[in-house]
């Protein structure tokens, strides 16, 4: 991959109130809240990492600080740790550090998606980046962070992860319309937010993973406050293609969700079934609940 063709820049959004999973998101971030041996976040930056990301921008709030100092150095309990030859406990965090670059910016009023993004304007200064929302996880090869990338070296425009989802569902998420022009690539005409399943104009929903170009952020200054006062993502999506082309990528990693107890829950379960020191110890209790 070309220099010219790089994303090394990611974008991760992260707040968001978490409404759905109050009263645990209240003092606890949702995307702090555990999936096996790790908070959520640390996933998706380890995704950023995997797909040749260097450089990452949380979008925060003044309740979220949490989540910085989770990336932040504790010497207090890394002394601690190592005078009891445990330095193993926190050596993931501490290799991510090596590999990733975390910076974090404010967003002082939770007016949406479109302007979190926006207040990553100037960090990224001009180049193409990787947009991740922090409370998704995917699991799978290749991740979407190393798939989008590879897709952008290629297009050079902006590029939308994909899931195909049931009919029923696609109330749930961003729908994309357009033309199939190769193996799970999409050249992308319309996108509809949340549309009734009568409407939606396909079942090709948006999955928390975009690369963005720098003509976002013009197009998000022209996108009006819709319901709530939030700028919506998918509105400067429409408006930017009307003046240059945007793809969609079928992710092929499967995704999870972690926004409301039972999706964590489930996501929990089924990544422990995936581990079989960790599943030999949970699957006879879940069999003595299902008896």
């Amino acid at each position: 991959m070309s220099e010219m063709n790089r994303v090394r820049k990611a974008v991760i959004p992260v707040a968001g109130f978490g409404t759905r999973m109050l009263p645990a998101a209240k003092a606890v971030p949702k995307e702090l809240l555990p999936v096996l041996d790790r908070p959520t976040i640390q996933y998706v930056v380890e995704e950023a990492a995997r797909g040749g990301i260097n450089d990452v921008l949380l979008i925060t709030s003044r309740e979220k600080r949490a989540i910085e100092d989770h990336f932040d150095r504790n010497r207090e309990l890394e002394s601690r740790l190592k005078g009891n030859g445990q330095e193993s406990l926190l050596a993931s965090i501490a290799e991510l550090s090596e590999q990733v670059q975390i910076h974090c910016v404010r967003q002082n009023e939770p007016r949406g998606l479109g302007d979190a993004i926006a207040r990553a304007e100037h960090h990224v200064n001009g180049e193409p980046f990787l947009c991740m929302l922090g409370d998704t996880l995917f699991s799978g090869h290749p991740g979407p962070a190393r798939q989008l990338a590879d897709a952008y070296s290629h297009l050079g425009t902006a590029i939308i992860g994909l899931e195909e989802v049931p009919l029923e569902n696609v109330g749930r998420y961003g729908v994309v319309s357009g033309e199939m022009i190769g193996e799970g690539l999409v050249r992308i005409d319309h996108l509809v937010e949340k549309p009734a399943r009568d409407k939606a104009p396909s079942r090709l929903a948006i999955a928390a993973r975009y690369i963005l170009t720098t003509g976002i952020f013009d197009c998000l200054r022209k996108t009006t406050a819709g319901k709530n006062g939030e700028i919506q993502l998918t509105d400067a999506l429409n408006l930017q293609l009307e003046h240059e082309p945007i793809h969609g990528v079928v992710l092929k990693a499967q995704r999870h969700d972690i926004g409301n107890p039972v999706d964590w829950l489930k996501t929990n379960l089924l990544l422990a079934s995936r581990e079989p020191a960790l599943w030999a110890a949970i699957e006879p209790m879940l069999r003595e609940l299902l008896g």
